[in-house]
């Protein structure tokens, strides 16, 4: 296990910005394409349920429920963005590819590209997050203030969920096995972590497992800057945002070596 570790680990500080701007070559050939699909989705909840049940509900802490909902959204599409590209992107790159194989014949390890690829999917998610929160400003359901103070927090979200999502990949035998973690744990906490609804409005022992999930944080850090509240807990939220990142980044790291040596 040490030795696995340790081999795994980046070579330097800079080294995995080659794989990183290996992969944003190949994005801009389809940027739009690329941000208006990160962009259906999260437009769909905003619209759909933000205007047909907002008109229905009125307000929801204090302010209008699609300017409760956009700053879920916001949190969400940096979740799914960082996370489809880090499944469904890296995968291939992986296996069918083989372009990792490629990269490991140069002075890059493994490590390096792995933070390369985290990277870049924690980019693709600052990108539709804030993307949605130019959407909900230019709309009025969030201060452009905001993007200042926004910015940070979905970068964070994305690198978060993107090194979730590595281990994921690091594990699973075919594509099918990433519709298991979609299903069984990203719409889950889609809606256990206050981005559709107050969590409040769940039960006690639901309201407890909303603390120890991700998405939860990144909204608790999100939605008071959008709608220009005090953020409470802030050093909590980056915290267990930093710790969903940090370990998953070195278990994925060592999945992989292990993977990739067979």
């Amino acid at each position: 296990m040490g030795e696995d570790f340790a081999a795994a680990l980046p070579a330097n500080a800079w080294n995995w910005m080659a794989v990183w701007r290996r992969n944003y070559l190949l994005w801009k050939k389809s940027a739009l394409a690329s941000i208006l699909g990160n962009l259906a989705d999260p437009m769909i909840y905003l619209f759909g349920l933000g205007t047909g049940l907002g008109m229905m509900i009125g307000r929801v802490e204090d302010t209008s429920y699609v300017a409760f909902l956009a700053a879920g959204m916001v949190a969400t599409s940096a979740m799914t963005a960082s996370t489809f590209e880090t499944i469904y992107a890296v995968f291939p790159r992986m296996r069918e590819q083989r372009i990792w194989e490629a990269i490991l014949c140069t002075q890059l390890t493994l490590g390096d590209i792995v933070l390369g690829e985290l990277a870049w999917a924690a980019t693709k998610a600052f990108i539709a997050g804030t993307t949605i929160t130019i959407v909900a400003a230019t709309l009025g359901y969030a201060g452009w203030s905001s993007l200042l103070y926004a910015l940070p927090a979905i970068a964070l979200t994305g690198f978060t969920f993107a090194s979730l999502a590595m281990t994921v990949t690091a594990l699973a035998p075919s594509y099918h096995y990433f519709v298991f973690y979609q299903s069984l744990f990203l719409t889950p906490m889609l809606f256990l972590s206050g981005a559709v609804f107050p969590v409040t409005q769940l039960s006690g022992t639901f309201q407890q497992v909303a603390h120890f999930l991700p998405l939860a944080h990144s909204i608790d850090l999100i939605r008071p800057e959008m709608l220009n509240r005090p953020p409470g807990r802030i050093a909590l939220h980056i915290g267990a945002l930093c710790i969903y990142a940090v370990l998953p980044f070195f278990l994925s790291m060592v999945l992989l070596r292990r993977r990739l040596m067979r």
